[in-house]
């Protein structure tokens, strides 16, 4: 492929006084005007499983797959039965209650039970939920009830960017602080209206991953005691051609959060340069993503090649601020990784929306370019905001979804 000419880009520089890393007490931003969660209290810490973004890898190509829905059973029958319609209230069955929780600035569309074992009815299906108080970030005061409730909250803006896409299910059966492990065949006993996505990998493995479809499906895989979701960049009808290009932006030991911006302000010019649309969301961890809607057409193998040829590309242009070297033993400190990497087949990134294991219970959101350039912190977007911010601003990335106004890479390739 030709070698991608970038533009000149001057980087701001930071002031004096300013902090490596942003924190929401100490600095004016979009997370500002949102209060601290009242369940937070100073001092926590990551436990053990704390690791970078959980990407899969499977190289090779994918043989055509199937789509199929899953006939297991759902298991054995709960304690308690609530129906949950799309409006109205909602109460644990058997003499149980339900704790209602604040209201998310007008988007809660029903309450969950919040303590025991339950099956709950949304949109026709019945979900059974279990240890429903069991304290997901004990710190805080946030229980599994809680972050089941979150997803549910913001289901009408999160499913359609997981929809027809498979699931890597990443659980943490022992909360946020505990350890974790990756599963990519959908469990079973498992309700029969779970979709599958069989996808053929170059091993001679052949995977059935379940897909989040709708709500019901939504709290299923969340029940299982996933935190954050790591769906594909292709959805299942063709698992070799993805919708968007990306570039994941992770602070090197000895960089912090202004770096971060810098480089994302960086990509962002050189891919408007280049006529890409992009769009930018923290991670929830410690960086940012940028992507960029694609037209379907190029294989991820050819997406890969590209992010690699304009990660190297931006390395070459600033240095002192982007490496894009791959071996973590090579990396230069005080750099932002510019990680090409995340692009290849099989690997996953956490979506947008999804709540991170991170002490303030942080989630990779959806921000604008001038909320950037200003400055923002990976704190200011957590459990108990992004529902109200959601309610204010919509989906700001509402157009990585349309058909319209993507970008053809074949241009380039």
């Amino acid at each position: 492929m030709p070698r991608t000419k970038l533009p000149s880009y001057k980087r701001k520089p930071t002031p004096p006084d300013a902090s490596r890393d942003f924190h929401p007490s100490k600095r004016s931003g979009p997370g500002s005007e949102l209060a601290a969660p009242p369940f937070a209290r100073p001092g926590s810490r990551r436990g053990k499983g704390q690791k970078k973004d959980g990407s899969q890898d499977a190289s090779g190509s994918s043989r055509p797959r199937s789509r199929s829905k899953g006939k297991a059973p759902s298991g054995a029958a709960s304690k308690t039965s609530a129906p949950l319609p799309n409006t109205g209230r909602v109460a644990a069955g058997g003499g149980g209650k339900a704790a209602v929780l604040a209201p998310a600035a007008g988007r809660r569309q029903f309450l969950l039970p919040r303590e025991g074992d339950v099956e709950v009815s949304v949109g026709g299906r019945t979900v059974r939920l279990t240890n429903l108080s069991k304290p997901f970030w004990p710190e805080l005061g946030i229980t599994k009830a809680d972050l089941l409730q979150y997803y549910a909250d913001v289901s009408d803006v999160l499913l359609p960017h997981l929809a027809d896409r498979a699931m890597v299910m990443k659980r943490y059966p022992h909360g946020a602080s505990g350890e974790f492990f990756f599963m990519k065949r959908a469990p079973s006993p498992r309700p029969d209206w779970i979709e599958l996505c069989t996808i053929h990998h170059a091993s001679g493995n052949v995977i059935d991953f379940p897909m989040v479809q709708d709500v019901a499906s939504l709290l299923w895989v969340i029940n299982l005691g996933c935190i954050d979701l790591n769906q594909w960049y292709a959805r299942c009808d063709d698992v070799d051609r993805p919708d968007y290009l990306h570039f994941d932006l992770d602070p090197v030991p000895g960089a912090g959060m202004r770096q971060v911006l810098d480089t994302a302000l960086l990509v962002r010019s050189s891919l408007e340069t280049l006529g890409m649309p992009c769009y930018a969301k923290t991670t929830g961890s410690k960086g940012i993503h940028v992507y960029v809607p694609i037209e379907r057409g190029p294989t991820q193998k050819q997406v890969w090649t590209f992010a690699k040829e304009l990660a190297r590309a931006l390395e070459s242009r600033d240095p002192a601020l982007v490496t894009a070297e791959y071996k973590i033993a090579k990396r230069p400190k005080g750099r932002v990784l510019v990680d090409y990497n995340q692009n290849a087949w099989g690997r996953t990134l956490a979506s947008i929306y999804s709540v991170r294991p991170k002490p303030r219970a942080s989630v990779s959101t959806p921000v604008t370019w001038e909320e950037l350039e200003k400055g923002v912190a990976i704190e200011d977007f957590r459990i108990d905001n992004v529902p109200g911010r959601i309610a204010k601003k919509g989906d700001l990335w509402k157009p990585l979804l349309a058909k319209t106004g993507r970008f053809r890479l074949e241009k380039f390739l």
